[in-house]
């Protein structure tokens, strides 16, 4: 119910102040499983994509933001549960492996899923290799990838920046990789990693970005 209210609210009013340009979203399917693999660039990006999309996307997110207490607890847990996000523990050894449990059951029941392939933000700016996550889901759950390329979000809400901020944006939706009947006979490692470059690649096209041609890690922390 929350969803309902938030989605005939939110993405007007967002297309109201920051005007973004949206290119081919009749790209996603109306219903169905699909995966949406997205570059990333900011915390915002798992805001903006779900805002924009006319259907339920569903992202992973710290279970921090489910765990607060108050007032601002609730909210961001409210606000979190509305877009469609679902905790997950990255402490947890296993929290890949779970996410993964998460992201298929999701699938299972023809829901929309949001993956960033590279795994991380690029702090600067180049789009890194993907990891093979996404394309395990697609070929388990028999599902469409549909690529999608962000450009601007870093400049919306910057790392460090606890607002969003008028900036130009651009989030372009590619043509869904259909993996039905594709990948017979080819080993599962080889067609994950076939099927990843596939997408990396319709991703850079669709956000301009340069190809690093290596994994991204995230910062060591202090």
């Amino acid at each position: 119910m929350l969803y309902q209210v938030l989605h005939g609210v939110v993405p007007p009013l967002f297309r109201l102040v920051w005007r973004p340009q949206v290119r081919g979203l009749e790209h996603v399917p109306a219903t169905g499983p699909v995966i949406l693999a997205s570059n990333h660039l900011s915390f915002a990006d798992s805001v903006v994509i779900p805002t924009l999309v006319p259907r339920r996307v569903a992202f992973l997110a710290k279970d921090d933001y489910f765990t607060g207490t108050g007032p601002k607890g609730a909210f961001t847990k409210a606000w979190f549960e509305a877009l469609g996000m679902l905790p997950v523990d990255r402490d947890d050894p296993q929290a890949a492996l779970k996410s993964l449990d998460v992201a298929l059951e999701v699938l299972r029941e023809g829901g929309a899923f949001g993956i960033y392939p590279e795994g991380t933000r690029s702090r600067d700016g180049r789009l890194y290799r993907g990891r093979t996550g996404a394309a395990h889901l697609a070929l388990t759950a028999g599902c469409p990838v549909v690529p999608v390329g962000l450009v601007g979000t870093e400049r919306l809400q910057p790392v460090g920046s606890n607002l969003p901020r008028l900036a130009r944006i651009r989030v372009s939706f590619g043509a869904p990789i259909e993996v039905a009947g594709r990948f017979e006979g080819v080993p599962l490692g080889r067609a994950r990693r076939e099927l990843t470059d596939e997408v990396m690649t319709a991703i850079a096209g669709l956000s301009g970005q340069e190809q690093a041609g290596v994994y991204n890690e995230r910062p060591a922390l202090a």
